[in-house]
C-alpha cells in the first residue's frame, strides 16, 4: 500500500513505540507524540538510526490548545491514521482514588481520543482514507478490582468506536479498538507492584494469579502482535472492518 502518515499517542515507549517502530518498516512515516520531550527526542532518534522515516511531535492530549496546534498542521503534514496509545494506570479502590486522578485518566484514555479523532476526521475525509486505532485493553471487557478510572475509560473507547464507526459509513474511514491481555510494558511492571500491595501478595503472584491465570494460553500478549494487527487494519482488504474489538487475550474472554 502507498506510505501512510501514522501519528502514535504515547509513542516514545511500551506499545506505542514498537507499532511505530513495526509500521516505518513497512515503509510509514511516523509521528511519535508524547509529554517528555526527551524521552520523545531519544525514541525517535532510535527509530531515524533504523531507516525509519520519523519525526516527533510534544503534545498534551489532554490540552484543547495541543490538539488546535496539531489540527492547524494538517494542512502541510494530513495524518492518514491514528493511533490512540497514550494511557496511564492508577491502582487504589475508589474510597481512595484521588478525584484529580480519575479525572485525569478520563481525559487521558477516553476524551483525547475523541477530541484528536474529532481534529483530524475532517482531513480524512478530505482525503478517502482515514483509520483510528484505539488502544484498548482487556479491561474493556471485563473488570478488575482497584482500577476504576482505567476500566470505565476502556469501556467507553468501545461505545465511541460504533458511533464513529456509524458516522463514518459514508467514506474509507474506519475506527477499531485493539483489546490485548497483559502487555509487558513498563506501565504493566509499574502496575505488579501497586497490585501486590493492594492485594496484600507477593509481585510474582501478581503475574501468575491475576495476569495469567485467566488466559489459557498463559503468556503476555507480545508488541509485535498488536503492531501486525494495527498495520492489517490499515489495509484495503480491512475497508469494512470498523467498529469492532479486536480481542488478543489469549482465550481469556471465551470462557
Amino acid at each position: 500500500m502507498p506510505a501512510k502518515t501514522v501519528l502514535i499517542t504515547g509513542g516514545a515507549s511500551g506499545i506505542g513505540l514498537a507499532i511505530g517502530e513495526y509500521l516505518g518498516q513497512q515503509g510509514h512515516h511516523i509521528i511519535l507524540s508524547d509529554l517528555n520531550e526527551d524521552t520523545l527526542i531519544n525514541a525517535a532518534q532510535t527509530l531515524k538510526q533504523k531507516g525509519i522515516e520519523t519525526s516527533h511531535l510534544v503534545l498534551d492530549v489532554t490540552n484543547p490548545s495541543d490538539i488546535q496546534r496539531l489540527q492547524a498542521q494538517q494542512e502541510s503534514q494530513p495524518i492518514d491514521v491514528l493511533i490512540n496509545n497514550a494511557g496511564l494506570q492508577h491502582v487504589a479502590p475508589l474510597e481512595d482514588f484521588p478525584a484529580d486522578k480519575w479525572q485525569l485518566l478520563i481525559n487521558l484514555m477516553l476524551v483525547a481520543p475523541a477530541m484528536l479523532t474529532q481534529a483530524l476526521l475532517p482531513m480524512m475525509r478530505a482525503n478517502n482514507y482515514g483509520r483510528i486505532i484505539n488502544v484498548g485493553s482487556i479491561h474493556s471487557l471485563v473488570a478488575s478490582p482497584f482500577k476504576s478510572a482505567y476500566v470505565a475509560a476502556k469501556h467507553g473507547l468501545l461505545g465511541f468506536s460504533k458511533v464513529l464507526a456509524l458516522e463514518t459509513g459514508d467514506c474509507n474511514v474506519t475506527i477499531n479498538t485493539l483489546c490485548p491481555s497483559y502487555v509487558e510494558t513498563p506501565m504493566v511492571k509499574k502496575q505488579i507492584a501497586s497490585q501486590a500491595r493492594e492485594h496484600g501478595i507477593s509481585e510474582q503472584e501478581v503475574v501468575d494469579k491475576i495476569m495469567l491465570e485467566p488466559m489459557p494460553k498463559k503468556a503476555f500478549i507480545g508488541t509485535d502482535e498488536l503492531a501486525e494487527t494495527a498495520n492489517f487494519l490499515m489495509q484495503n482488504t480491512a475497508r469494512n472492518i470498523t467498529g469492532q474489538t479486536l480481542v488478543l487475550d489469549g482465550g481469556w474472554t471465551a470462557r
